[in-house]
């Protein structure tokens, strides 16, 4: 079973089925634009006032994007920051390839790490992110005296699903893996499936690329928890370990 966001889903898809295996597709997360246009808009308009901007997910990139190319050209001393791969390849599709960031682990504290972004006093920083999210990228910033504003590009939604083709493909044994990407998807997940299907849930093998995540999976009752390395890569590879052991 795949998770991820029904337009994000694609490439996991892909390596999943390319290593054998049938993707079950159960996005428990919707991208929506955000509630504040006008907002986002007005900061995107003084965009060449930064020094750095940062963006915490493709989503992120891909909604900011659009509009920041649509108001004009790019601010040339502007530095574009990412927390992983996939943000690194979305703004290459946008065509800017000079990128701040981590090689390995994809997130905040990866991208906090790395020489660029260690001495900021006095540099303006805006990120773009979605509605909520944590704290520690900007706060973390703040402390090495950067100023720091949000451009909240995008919502995250429980979509409305119907649950009960996946009951049936559980209870018909057809459900073998799950992957989950975010901790709130997988609260998402918990909620959607219903009773019935959290019971099967805490019976199947969950697959996720960070800590965090697996953090809350065991404090749901998941009892088959397997961290795997980040990025698609990552956790197909894990996934054919797993398997590849039984």
């Amino acid at each position: 079973m795949v998770t991820r966001p029904a337009h994000q889903a694609g490439r996991l898809e892909a390596l999943v089925r390319g290593a054998g295996g049938n993707p079950i597709l159960f996005p428990v997360i919707e991208i929506v634009a955000t509630g504040n246009l006008p907002s986002l808009i007005a900061l995107i308009d003084r965009l060449d006032e930064f020094d750095f901007a940062i963006f915490v997910s493709p989503n992120a990139v891909s909604m900011a994007m659009n509009l920041i190319k649509a108001r004009g050209p790019l601010p040339p001393r502007l530095r574009f920051a990412v927390t992983g791969a996939s943000s690194v390849r979305e703004l290459g599709c946008y065509g800017i390839a000079s990128v701040i960031a981590p090689a390995t682990r994809f997130d905040s504290e990866a991208l906090l790490e790395l020489p660029a972004l260690q001495d900021v006093g006095g540099k303006r920083v805006v990120i773009f992110r979605g509605d909520g999210g944590r704290e520690l990228l900007g706060d973390t910033l703040i402390a090495r005296g950067a100023a720091i504003e949000y451009a909240e590009c995008y919502r995250r939604v429980k979509p409305q699903l119907d649950a009960a083709p996946l009951l049936n493909a559980w209870a018909s044994n057809a459900v073998h893996a799950i992957i989950v990407t975010s901790s709130e998807g997988l609260h998402n997940l918990f909620d959607l499936v219903g009773e019935p299907g959290q019971a099967w849930l805490k019976k199947t093998p969950l697959f996720v690329p960070h800590t965090r995540i697996a953090k809350t999976a065991r404090a749901l009752g998941l009892a088959a928890v397997v961290e795997t390395a980040q990025g698609d890569e990552g956790l197909v590879q894990g996934l054919t370990l797993w398997f590849a052991g039984r």
